[in-house]
């Protein structure tokens, strides 16, 4: 039987002060995120390797390093996750400036927490996956679930329902590596007794419809599957 997952956008708050990490998380679970929290870099980076976030809301002072360190090593690591700094008034502005050049952003301590989730949700409409009542999107693909269209750069792509399904799935879970089983399993169902090359062809199908639009976005990792992320 194929799979019904509903799309849910990760968050991991990064902040060593119990409060402020329970009141964020509170707030965004009651919006619909599915959170975590990490209290150091250390436990950050090593959460953030299970969990692969599609946001990172990050304190920008941490008892074993730094946000502003930090950052570039979970861009690195979990394919260009966008990150919210929180900040005091007295921190290095210049040196967080320069890092949300690149479709990061910055809220100053203290802060609402409406103002908080209204951050999280620019920063990922602009830079990742989103999730929405009605739509479903991931850097400039758009899908419509309800109506199954979808678009690449405002370009309506006509796909097969196998490719929408394959699609569909690699967009609810972007940025997470996918093995060739879990794939054949969503997709087609685990009573699947079709050829093994099925799931390579549909991957070529789709990469070919997708990739006309901008830089590819379905990427093979080796011995394993495949995964949906920014170009590196």
């Amino acid at each position: 039987m194929i799979g019904t997952d509903r799309p849910v956008t990760r968050v991991l708050v990064v902040d060593d002060e119990q409060a402020i990490t329970e009141l964020v998380s509170t707030a965004l679970r009651y919006e619909g995120f599915e959170v975590t929290c990490a209290a150091s870099v250390a436990e950050a980076l090593s959460v953030a390797d299970r969990f692969t976030p599609h946001v990172v809301v990050l304190d920008v002072v941490l008892p074993d390093g730094d946000g502003v360190s930090l950052a570039p090593k979970l861009h690195a690591r979990q394919g260009g996750v966008p990150v919210l700094f929180l900040t005091a008034r007295d921190s290095d502005d210049d040196k967080i400036r320069g890092l949300t050049l690149g479709g990061d952003d910055c809220l100053t301590k203290p802060f609402s927490v409406g103002e908080l989730v209204a951050r999280v949700r620019a920063v990922l409409r602009s830079t990742g996956a989103l999730r929405g009542a009605d739509r479903l999107v991931f850097a400039d693909i758009e899908i419509v679930p309800r109506t199954r269209e979808v678009h690449r750069g405002g370009r309506f792509i006509e796909l097969t329902d196998t490719e929408y399904r394959l699609l569909h799935y690699f967009v609810v879970n972007a940025r997470v590596v996918l093995s060739r089983q879990q794939l054949l399993d969503h997709v087609w169902g685990q009573e699947f007794a079709g050829e093994a090359g099925n799931l390579e062809t549909y991957v070529s199908y789709l990469r070919r419809k997708l990739d006309c639009g901008g830089p590819r976005l379905i990427h093979t990792v080796r011995g394993v599957g495949y995964v949906l992320r920014l170009p590196r």
